[in-house]
């Protein structure tokens, strides 16, 4: 039971696609698709503590094998869900 939460992915990187037009533009990063361990943990972690250190992330990052910009992504995405829940 995967879930997605909608941070970018490693693998989409700055790939170029033809659009419509006929133009070149910059293809969208695909999005990760967290798993529902990491998503757990993520969440558990974020009761604790809205902020994370950089030491932290990168920690959370290996444990969790995702990168530290999606760590930090996902804090960043999950702190603005809480304010917009209050």
């Amino acid at each position: 039971a995967d879930e997605s939460s909608g941070y970018e992915s490693e693998s989409a990187g700055g790939e170029r696609a033809v659009v419509a037009g006929g133009t070149l533009g910059r293809q969208r990063r695909a999005r990760t698709a967290f798993t529902s361990e990491q998503v757990c943990r993520l969440e558990k972690i974020f009761q604790r503590q809205k902020y994370l250190g950089t030491s932290e992330r990168r920690k959370l990052a290996a444990a969790l094998q995702l990168s530290e910009m999606q760590i930090k992504t996902w804090f960043q995405n999950r702190r603005m869900k809480l304010k917009r829940q209050i």
